[in-house]
């Protein structure tokens, strides 16, 4: 069961991936498919919120025993993905945001193989999403009062891990400009 949360690289070596990380309401799926057009690539969407909408519509609400599930089906998507991407893989969440929600939702619980592949898996640069944006309710996002407390704890994990980041706010333009300047650096 571990390994279906490791990242398969082996496809396509030469792919730059990028992911869109942080609060919910803060963009990150509207720039994803904005920059997926722009360079002309594939994305992977973001599994939980599929996930949630199939169990909202039978009146069940996600328990830390979706955690496994929805960081399976994070990476199966980006794996997928992964092997049809031109030169750029835009992912929108990955494991170490499934992280950080389970241990914000369920009293620090975390599974150790989310944990570890949270930590292993490997992008080139994460997008961190300001919380700068109107919050807007959706019948999934419960979160509308605590989005700076949030967004500190994702920052802290980003540091904490290590891993390359940079803030994304302002105006949608402004973040869009923002992200195709650190894409193209990354494609040089």
């Amino acid at each position: 069961m571990e390994e279906k949360l490791k990242q398969i690289t082996d496809t396509n070596p030469n792919c730059i991936k990028v992911v869109f990380y942080g609060p919910e309401s803060t963009g990150k799926s509207s720039l994803v498919k904005a920059l997926a057009s722009w360079y002309d690539t594939v994305y992977v969407e973001e599994f939980s919120r599929i996930y949630a909408e199939a169990k909202a519509q039978n009146n069940l609400q996600l328990t830390k025993e979706d955690v496994l599930p929805i960081a399976i089906g994070q990476i199966t998507a980006e794996n997928e993905q992964h092997k049809i991407a031109n030169k750029l893989l835009i992912c929108d969440t990955d494991l170490l945001e499934t992280k950080v929600y389970s241990e914000h939702y369920y009293d620090g619980f975390c599974p150790e193989s989310v944990k570890k592949y949270a930590q292993e898996n490997t992008y080139d640069l994460y997008f961190l999403t300001y919380i700068d944006t109107v919050w807007e309710a959706d019948g999934i996002r419960d979160q509308p009062n605590d989005r700076q407390q949030l967004f500190n704890r994702f920052e802290k994990e980003l540091i904490d891990s290590k891993k390359p980041y940079v803030l994304v706010k302002g105006s949608f333009q402004e973040r869009l400009d923002t992200c195709k300047t650190q894409i193209e650096n990354l494609l040089k």
